[in-house]
């Protein structure tokens, strides 16, 4: 009987992540950063979608009708009972991909997501995939796909071929798995001890090790332990992508796309002789020896016209998250830090600083004339990248999906006071959600009860605590008495006060 597992981890469940850039929302401002048309979403996929974190977010609050699979029942499952409890506009489906993907009654998709699984199937499964994207991925739909890339992985594939081989030859079948992935770590940083050659090429492989000695483990039971894994070089996925007709578009994040913060002048003035856009990509993976890649592709890309350009970006919203004083005038790349202008952000900052909702030409109305409209654009893409503003949906769908978004954050709240399992809260502004601390979440739930005191809001964490047989460490001190584990939550409801709840109430997560 054939193994419906297919040679993936199933006997662990997936971690509880939520992954932003399969919202179709994250496609409009990289689009038209990189000049292309922004296409209309209607119907998205997501093939693979794990514990259905982001599906059920996304379906919840967008007016966008979706479909997905995950081939573990289990997971599933779990993605339904979210599903049943939003009443969102969701098909949930535990299929394998060929039998997904060999389905009649599917609709043809405006947007395909692929989080963390092209790197971990079969070949015969990406050829699966690659047709499905051929037949149902529209004319000017996208495609978002992330996946384990070369030459990064290079280095310190020896440790995945390790691991895996020694659960492979090792590892007892009847043994919890969170064992054998602890007992494989250790084997693998003992055979590294006494592995000079091998490290002395690969001095991070030991500094990689020790790192994974610190990440769950049912992350890394997915993550290393599947029977097939294969990062890939950029130009070997486009050869894999070529019969679907999809090309590469951009970046999700535009400040990954941003030269100067991420590569020297000698590097830029190699990139700025050469021609072809697909080769320059994987040269930029070798200057930054890119480990992970996250993409837009387009089937059918179309360069937006220069008057279109301008008026969609006219008509684009953004709202403040982050409290002004708080927003620092930099971004980080991979050279260092880049000093963003003053005179340019600091005018667009305290027009934003009220609050609320501004359109982008509302905005540039109220400027100095010596801010170009170049300029204008550029600032919003950056601050929207640095987290410091949101892009907001229209109107009318923010009053279609709030509902649906009370209904999913009650569930989230409530299951935060018994298991920390899932972090996100969903935003009816942005049609996405964002990640909160475990105690954030309880103080959220609190303060919706009606205690909205930091001593209140400490004493029910206390509780909480209290109830699973559990305490606070600080600094690498176990709080050992009530009133020491009181304190320190009550200076963590204060912070909470003063930062957590005015971001929950802008992104409209919970209301007064």
């Amino acid at each position: 009987m054939a193994d419906w597992t297919e040679g993936y981890i199933s006997d662990i469940n997936y971690t509880y992540g939520y992954y932003p850039y399969l919202n179709p929302n994250s496609v409009i401002i990289p689009f038209l950063r990189a000049g292309l048309e922004v296409p209309k979403f209607s119907t998205a996929c997501e093939l693979g979608f794990g514990q259905g974190i982001s599906i059920n977010t996304h379906a919840a609050a967008s007016d966008i009708k979706w479909y997905g699979t995950d081939f573990n029942p289990a997971h599933a499952s779990f993605a339904q009972e979210i599903a049943d409890i939003t009443d969102s506009d969701i098909h949930i489906s535990d299929e394998s991909f060929s039998e997904f993907c060999s389905r009649s009654d599917l609709p043809d998709f405006d947007f395909i997501g692929l989080h963390g699984i092209w790197s971990w199937i079969s070949d015969d499964n990406r050829h699966i995939i690659t047709d499905f994207l051929r037949r149902k991925l529209k004319v000017g739909g996208v495609l978002y796909i992330s996946y384990n890339t070369l030459p990064g992985w290079s280095a310190t594939a020896p440790i995945r071929h390790m691991l895996n081989q020694h659960d492979h030859m090792l590892g007892s079948r009847g043994q919890n798995m969170k064992k054998r992935v602890q007992a494989s770590m250790d084997f693998t940083q003992n055979l590294l001890n006494i592995c000079q050659p091998l490290v002395q090429q690969s001095p991070l492989i030991p500094q990689k090790i020790e790192q994974m000695q610190t990440q769950d483990r049912n992350y890394l039971a997915h993550e290393y332990f599947n029977s097939d894994w294969q990062p890939m070089y950029f130009s070997e996925l486009s050869d894999w992508l070529s019969p679907t007709k999809a090309t590469f578009a951009c970046s999700p994040n535009v400040l990954e796309d941003f030269p100067h913060s991420n590569f020297t002048d000698e590097q830029l003035d190699f990139l700025n002789s050469l021609d072809d856009p697909m080769f320059i990509q994987s040269v930029k993976d070798y200057m930054r020896n890119t480990q992970f890649r996250q993409d837009f592709w387009v089937k059918g890309a179309r360069n937006i016209s220069t008057a279109k350009l301008e008026k969609t970006w006219q008509n684009l919203r953004f709202l403040m998250i982050s409290n002004r004083q708080d927003i620092t005038l930099n971004i980080e790349g991979n050279i260092g830090t880049i000093e963003l202008l003053p005179n340019i952000y600091e005018p667009i900052l305290d027009i934003l600083a009220d609050y609320k909702i501004h359109q982008v030409a509302d905005i540039e109305q109220a400027l100095p004339d010596s801010i170009k409209q170049s300029q204008l654009f550029e600032a919003l893409s950056f601050l929207k990248a640095k987290n410091n503003i949101i892009l907001v949906q229209d109107e009318q769908v923010i009053e279609t999906v709030r509902q649906r978004c009370e209904k999913l954050n009650h569930y989230i709240l409530q299951q935060s006071l018994v298991e920390q399992n899932i972090t996100s809260l969903v935003s009816p502004l942005t049609g996405g959600a964002f990640s909160f601390s475990q105690f954030d979440l309880i103080f959220l739930h609190t303060y919706q009860q009606g205690k909205k005191s930091s001593t209140q809001l400490a004493e029910v964490a206390w509780q909480v605590l209290t109830q699973q047989s559990k305490h606070l460490v600080k600094k690498g001190k176990d709080l050992q008495t009530e009133e020491e584990n009181l304190a320190e939550l009550n200076n963590m409801a204060t912070n909470f006060i003063s930062n957590t709840l005015p971001l929950a109430k802008r992104l409209q997560i919970i209301t007064d």
